[in-house]
């Protein structure tokens, strides 16, 4: 058995996607919530809690894992640090969410809906989302500017602007496995 051999150094291998792509808005959005602990923050933020005291009571987490967390959520823009003061005590600090922790309610309402289908405790859900004043249940689900709720199945994923990798045209990843 032989094997040619070569004096041209062996080409590197660089992947066109990495989890650290700044192009894609996945890859971005997953450096900021991409661990356990940070996304069950942003949950316990839109429960009503703001202090580090309950955040470390509701969810266990130690503290020093606790601490980065906040920052990272504080430079991310998803939550905002403010002072507070109780008599004869130093000075401390609360975390509220922002417009950008926010926007994050369909992210929650998507993973708790995904949860409940696939990833089914055997107790129910925890929690039911549904309209405030009417108690119909809701549903995350792509819609159209008319409203029209559209199929995933009829979900086209196309480059934008920013997509640098030009082999890749647009896909439809669920129109084999629903027709």
């Amino acid at each position: 058995m032989t094997t040619e051999s070569s004096d041209a150094p062996p080409t590197p291998v660089t992947p066109k996607r990495s989890g650290d792509d700044l192009r894609c808005s996945i890859a971005r959005t997953m450096q900021v919530l991409g661990d356990r602990w940070t996304i069950l923050i942003v949950r316990e933020g839109f429960r009503g809690h703001t202090r580090f005291s309950d955040f470390r009571r509701v969810l266990g987490i130690p503290t020093d894992i606790l601490t980065s967390r906040l920052c990272s959520l504080v430079d991310a823009g998803v939550l905002e640090r403010r002072g507070y003061r109780e008599p004869g005590a130093r000075e401390r600090f609360d975390y509220h969410l922002t417009a950008a922790g926010e926007a994050l309610l369909p992210v929650l309402g998507a993973l708790a809906q995904w949860g409940n289908e696939f990833r089914p405790s055997g107790h129910g859900p925890s929690r039911l989302y549904q309209h405030a004043e009417t108690g119909e249940a809701a549903t995350i689900a792509f819609v159209a500017p008319d409203g029209q709720v559209i199929d995933p199945a009829d979900i086209a994923i196309v480059p934008g602007p920013g997509e640098n990798d030009l082999e890749i045209g647009p896909i439809r990843p669920l129109a084999a496995a629903h027709h």
